[in-house]
C-alpha cells in the first residue's frame, strides 16, 4: 500500500503579514561575528543608512531608531509630543488604531475615537467636522493607520492632511505605516505628515526588533516645548547624535543594522517606484484569485473596493471553523503558513476561526504568489470548500500581463 506523500518538505513559505519573508542577502549580511561598536565599519555606515531610510519614507526630515517593535514606536512617538491631559483624535479602521489609542491612554492622553468600521477607509470629512468642533484647540494630534494589518484597509493620508488643513487646525498628523512602508506608496513630506512610525519586519524585510519614528520639524518643535521625556524615548539625541551610541541610547542592534543595510540596498537597487509597482501587481493577482473563489459563496474579501485595499496584506473570511482548517491544512500538507485573523472576533469566540489573512509584502515575486494562490486552492479543494475554481488561473492571467 502506497503511503500518501508529505509535500511540506523543503523550504517553508511564511505568507503572513509580518514578519515577512527575509531575503538571503539580509540573512547573509547578519551572519557575522560581533562588530566593534566604537569605531570602524558600523558607525561609519550610519549616515548613509539614515539617508536611505529617509528615502523610503519620502522625507528629508528626521528619523529616530529604536530597539523594539511597532508597539514601541507607538509609545516613542507619543512620548515626545503628548503631555498627560492632552487630547488626541484617533481614526479607527481596525484593531491597530485601537492599540495605538490604548498606548495614548496609558500615557495620560484623553482619546476621542471615530470609528469607520472594518470594511472601508477613514472619511476625511468626518475628521474635518470633528476638528472644526474643537474650537478651543484641545486636540493636539490626529492619529491614523495608513494600512490596518487586521482588516487590510488602506486609508488616504493625503486627503486626511487636507481635512486638517481645511479645518485650519494646528493638530499634528501622526500615521502608523508599520504594514505599508516599502509596500504601498507613502510620501511623508509631500502628504504633510508630522510623525510616522514603522518597523523592520514587514516591507523592510528585516527580522523584528527595530522600530523607526520619522518626524517633521513641526513635531520637533512640539518636543522642544515638552518637559519630562524619558532619556530612552527622547527622539532628539537619536535623530542628531553626537556619538554613535546616541542613535540607540546605548548599545546598537548590531546585526539588525547589517540586515537593514542589505535590505535598503535591495529596495533602492530595484527602485522604490518599482517596488511599489511590484507590490501592486502581485496584490492584483491575489485579489483576482480571491474574487474568483468568492463566486463559490464560501469565501469573502474583507474590503469590497479594490481602491481601499492594501498591496501588502489581504484579509479574508469564511464560515468558521473553515479558515482555521484551511490554515492548518496548508501548513501541514504544503509548508505554507497563512496568517491568522486579528481583531475581527475575540480569540475565545468560535467566530475567530472564520478569519485569515495573506501577507504579500516585502521579498515576494510572481512565482511565490502563484504558489500561495495554488496552495490555497488546493486546500479548498481538499477540504471541499465551495469556491470558484479558477482562482489560480485568474492570478496567472494578471501576472502574465507584465
Amino acid at each position: 500500500m502506497t503511503a500518501k506523500p508529505n509535500l511540506s518538505s523543503g523550504r517553508s513559505y511564511l505568507a503572513i503579514p509580518g514578519p515577512s519573508v527575509m531575503p538571503d542577502a539580509v540573512l547573509r549580511a547578519m551572519h557575522r561575528a560581533a562588530p566593534n561598536i566604537y569605531a570602524g565599519e558600523l558607525p561609519d555606515m550610519m549616515p548613509k543608512l539614515v539617508q536611505d531610510l529617509r528615502r523610503v519614507a519620502g522625507t528629508a526630515d528626521n528619523v529616530a531608531m529604536y530597539i523594539g517593535n511597532g508597539h514601541a514606536t507607538w509609545e516613542a512617538a507619543l512620548a515626545n509630543v503628548i503631555t498627560p491631559g492632552d487630547q488626541v483624535l484617533v481614526a479607527s479602521t481596525g484593531r491597530f488604531a485601537h492599540g495605538w489609542a490604548e498606548t495614548a491612554r496609558a500615557l495620560g492622553a484623553s482619546v476621542q475615537m471615530i470609528e469607520f468600521g472594518m470594511h472601508a477607509p477613514l472619511d476625511p470629512d468626518q475628521i474635518e467636522t470633528a476638528l472644526r468642533a474643537d474650537t478651543d484647540g484641545r486636540i493636539k494630534a490626529v492619529m491614523a493607520v495608513h494600512v490596518d494589518t487586521s482588516t487590510s484597509i488602506k486609508s488616504n493620508i493625503k486627503d486626511l492632511r487636507g481635512a486638517i488643513d481645511a479645518a485650519g487646525h494646528p493638530a499634528l498628523l501622526m500615521v502608523d505605516c508599520i504594514a505599508s512602508l516599502g509596500c504601498d506608496p507613502f510620501l511623508m513630506d509631500d502628504w504633510g505628515v508630522d510623525v510616522m512610525v514603522a518597523a523592520s519586519q514587514k516591507g523592510l524585510m528585516v527580522p523584528p526588533g527595530m522600530g523607526f519614528v520619522f518626524f517633521s520639524d513641526k513635531a520637533a518643535r512640539h518636543r522642544a516645548a515638552r518637559v519630562g521625556v524619558s532619556p530612552y524615548w527622547d527622539w532628539a539625541p537619536r535623530a542628531a547624535p553626537g556619538e554613535f551610541y546616541q542613535y540607540w541610547c546605548g548599545t546598537a542592534p548590531t546585526h539588525h543594522l547589517y540586515g537593514l543595510r542589505a535590505a535598503l540596498d535591495m529596495i533602492h537597487d530595484e527602485g522604490l517606484t518599482q517596488v511599489w509597482a511590484r507590490h501592486a501587481r502581485l496584490a492584483e493577482a491575489v485579489w483576482a484569485a480571491c474574487e474568483s473563489w468568492q463566486e463559490g459563496g464560501a469565501l469573502n474579501l474583507n474590503v469590497p473596493n479594490r481602491a481601499h485595499r492594501s498591496a501588502a496584506v489581504t484579509a479574508l473570511s469564511m464560515a468558521p471553523p473553515m479558515a482555521t482548517r484551511l490554515r492548518n491544512w496548508t501548513e501541514r500538507k504544503l509548508g505554507l503558513t497563512l496568517g491568522i485573523g486579528l481583531g475581527m472576533a475575540p480569540p475565545d469566540d468560535p467566530a475567530w476561526h472564520g478569519f485569515f489573512r495573506l501577507g504579500h509584502m516585502g521579498h515576494v515575486n510572481g512565482h511565490m504568489i502563484l504558489g500561495l494562490i495554488g496552495g490555497i486552492e488546493a486546500g479548498m479543494t481538499a477540504l471541499a470548500v465551495p469556491h470558484g475554481g479558477k482562482g489560480t488561473a485568474a492570478a496567472a492571467t494578471v501576472i502574465a500581463g507584465v
